[in-house]
């Protein structure tokens, strides 16, 4: 006796690695983060900010509570879209112009609060790229701004331009 399915047989599926580059700090987000504090590190694989928005805002939603508003800094992405639509809801995107925090991304819900995340350039090379999350999503005391980080340079240094004396080494991240 045969039966028949209406299913068709099942196939391997290919892995598909992660296409957002993102490190969090082990605790859960914190709400008051704000200015001051990092909740972690985003590294865009390109300037298209509606497509890496929505692929960061699809990661982040279900692990953080529907986010529903995200703000960047105009001086590091040439288009801004409005709005996005990121697990079936529509997200909105705001601009700030802090020249301080060019580097950072503000995500914000209504049932948990505000995340900050240092953005990474995509431009920049794997090890700095590494380096720079690792900073970010490292616990200290004080917390290091967007500004803070983005200022070490390859060499895991604090650039010439913020004081330090360039024989002397220097901390990975500068306190404020």
């Amino acid at each position: 006796m045969s039966t028949t399915t209406d299913q068709p047989p099942p196939s391997a599926v290919p892995f598909r690695s992660p296409t957002t580059r993102l490190a969090l700090k082990p605790v859960a987000p914190s709400p008051t983060a704000g200015p001051a504090g990092l909740d972690g590190a985003w590294w865009p694989r390109s300037r298209d900010l509606a497509h890496e928005l929505t692929a960061l805002a699809d990661v982040l939603d279900p692990l953080w509570g529907r986010i529903t508003r995200i703000a960047v800094n105009p001086l590091q992405w040439p288009i801004i879209p409005r709005r996005i639509v990121v697990n079936g809801h529509v997200v909105k995107v705001d601009w700030f112009t802090s020249p301080f925090e060019q580097h950072k991304i503000l995500l914000l819900s209504y049932t948990a609060g505000r995340w900050d995340l240092l953005v990474i350039p995509p431009e920049t090379d794997a090890v700095a790229a590494a380096r720079l999350m690792t900073a970010a999503t490292a616990v200290s005391v004080p917390a290091p701004t967007a500004s803070d980080l983005m200022a070490v340079d390859g060499e895991g240094r604090p650039s010439p331009s913020h004081g330090y004396d360039e024989d002397r080494p220097a901390p990975l991240v500068a306190g404020r």
